[in-house]
């Protein structure tokens, strides 16, 4: 199994969330069941794909309960 810090990583803005994997950008040949991914605390990853996403270090959440 690959190490986590080798998966891609997506950096998502306050206006992304709700965060989905697969994401637009994926190709269709890539697609797994849509699963959404709570960045709220920090980085985290698809369960099927392993995609790391995480909210950019700028962004400030507001209106969403962390």
């Amino acid at each position: 199994m690959s190490n986590m810090s080798e998966m891609p990583l997506v950096e998502v803005r306050a206006k992304d969330l709700p965060v989905h994997c697969p994401n637009p950008s994926m190709p269709a040949w890539s697609m797994h069941p849509r699963v959404f991914i709570d960045v709220t605390h920090g980085e985290a990853r698809c369960p099927y794909c392993g995609t790391r996403y995480k909210l950019r270090a700028s962004e400030v959440l507001k209106g969403h309960t962390v």
